[in-house]
């Protein structure tokens, strides 16, 4: 049986998106699927977006063997509850394999079920949660971690990777393919994937640059230099620097360092290419350049994420 638990103001997709994964996995596994919604007070729960679902009362020492706390704007509220708490603690102190996805992460952490595992959240939230629960070994830059039985995803759509892979588990990978095929789903993420995207993390991707931005990251075998970016940008080098800098918050040259990681963690993580192709394809040249910046970015090499992505 999957529980999933809301509270007023829960993330809808948190709750929907592993819904249907075991509603479509169970079904190609020949099974019924046997999954149910479930919180503190039964009855309607609306969701951040006005939209209800309908819940059970939650039941210590139910039939429940899997439990998907969803997060959401509500979250905080939710992780204050002591019987929520009080809940999630008797679950997990079953041994029933228990999963937040996003920000459903501080009800499991509140619940002192995260204090010296690993675990992630959105990556929004890192700073906040690192302050909040020191005794957690986040990993910000997951998909999503499993720590024995206790699983946690980032924001939002990395449930359904979550769940995806807790189908696998269950039901094996062929019905894991099939499922994510039928959710029309690009790849199944592994949860050693970056949550980060580089694009992402400059302060105005969408600013004037943008156009620029874009062209850098279709000519990444290209040396991209200062002078080669302000042509670009119909500007002086020394006024492109400074404008870049104000706008975005980071240098040409760490942006396109920054890109190159990101163009090169897809391919590391999701093909069997050889790490020195990767390198020379992505503008590093030199795998060692590479594999430094790989470091700095994520405190590891690209051999090691590799591993980690097709373990995950």
């Amino acid at each position: 049986m999957i529980g999933v638990l809301i509270f007023p103001d829960f993330q809808l997709l948190d709750a929907a998106g592993p819904i249907s994964v075991f509603e479509i996995a169970a079904r190609y596994a020949g099974k019924p699927p046997s999954i149910k919604t479930i919180a503190l007070t039964p009855g309607a729960v609306r969701s951040s977006s006005g939209v209800e679902m309908l819940a059970r009362r939650i039941r210590p020492g139910g039939a429940i063997t899997t439990l998907i706390v969803a997060g959401g704007p509500g979250v905080r509220a939710a992780a204050a509850c002591e019987k929520t708490l009080a809940f999630v603690r008797a679950t997990e102190k079953r041994g029933v394999r228990v999963a937040s996805v996003c920000s459903g992460a501080y009800i499991l952490a509140e619940a002192g079920i995260l204090d010296g595992r690993r675990a992630t959240t959105h990556w929004q939230r890192t700073q906040h949660f690192l302050k909040t629960y020191p005794k957690v070994k986040l990993e910000p830059d997951r998909i999503f971690v499993r720590d024995g039985n206790i699983w946690s995803s980032a924001g939002i759509s990395a449930g359904i990777d979550l769940a995806l892979a807790m189908a696998a588990e269950d039901f094996g990978d062929e019905v894991a393919r099939k499922t994510a095929r039928q959710l029309v789903l690009h790849e199944r993420r592994a949860g050693g994937q970056s949550q980060f995207s580089s694009l992402l993390e400059l302060k105005a991707p969408a600013g004037r640059f943008a156009p620029l931005l874009t062209w850098a990251r279709e000519h990444l075998d290209a040396p991209l230099t200062v002078e080669d970016m302000a042509e670009q940008a119909g500007m002086s080098s020394r006024h492109f620097t400074r404008a870049f800098i104000a706008e975005t918050g980071a240098t040409p040259s760490k942006a396109v360092e920054r890109l190159r990681i990101e163009a090169a963690r897809q391919r590391v993580q999701s093909s069997s290419e050889a790490i020195e192709q990767v390198a020379q394809s992505t503008g590093f040249g030199d795998p060692e350049r590479m594999r430094r910046a790989f470091i700095r970015a994520f405190g590891q090499p690209p051999q090691s994420l590799r591993r980690a992505a097709r373990a995950g």
